[in-house]
């Protein structure tokens, strides 16, 4: 299947981007990476910001098929859930070349929450945030909204132990912690 040119240049944008940092990679090297010119490049996107939202919005995407997985495996399940979503997150916190989150990257990089970038940010998380309350919604918690706030803390804490902590270390602690954060409630 061919791919197209919008598709090299985020796929591009994407390796350098996560690699090297956003703010740091020109939209020059991009173009020289996705192999095309500043003409085309400027056809798909009318700025390096628009590129960085499609990139932010990819990895969302990326992030929300492998915990909509993990949430359809479950069955209801959250503690079943939440095992699924811990060993994945285990296993890409601790792959080779791992670089953090993207989204908490980007908030670094773009402190302004008005940006086109921290309103994508804003949006995954809010996505993972009332994902977290469907997982959690059979347990009837008394402060649903708050578990949920509690438990994307603990994603974030596992996206940045990643550069720290083993593959199972992670898991286990992430897992340990969702199970008290739930039972706490």
């Amino acid at each position: 299947m061919k791919v197209s040119m919008r598709e090299r240049l985020i796929e591009a944008a994407t390796e350098l981007f996560y690699a090297e940092g956003l703010r740091a990679v020109s939209v020059d090297r991009v173009i020289e990476r996705a192999g095309t010119t500043k003409v085309t490049f400027y056809r798909h996107f009318k700025s390096k910001d628009d590129l960085v939202v499609a990139h932010l919005e990819r990895r969302a995407q990326q992030e929300r098929e492998g915990i909509g997985a993990a949430v359809e495996h479950a069955d209801g399940d959250p503690d079943r859930a939440f095992e699924l979503i811990a060993g994945a997150l285990g296993g890409m916190a601790c792959e080779p070349g791992f670089r953090g989150c993207p989204f908490i990257n980007a908030s670094a990089e773009y402190p302004d929450p008005e940006s086109a970038v921290r309103r994508t940010v804003d949006q995954h998380r809010a996505w993972c945030k009332e994902t977290f309350g469907r997982i959690i919604e059979p347990l009837h918690l008394p402060d649903p909204a708050g578990v949920s706030a509690d438990l994307m803390l603990l994603r974030d804490g596992a996206m940045v132990a990643g550069y720290l902590d083993g593959e199972e270390m992670l898991a286990a602690s992430f897992l340990r912690s969702c199970r008290a954060v739930i039972r706490a409630d």
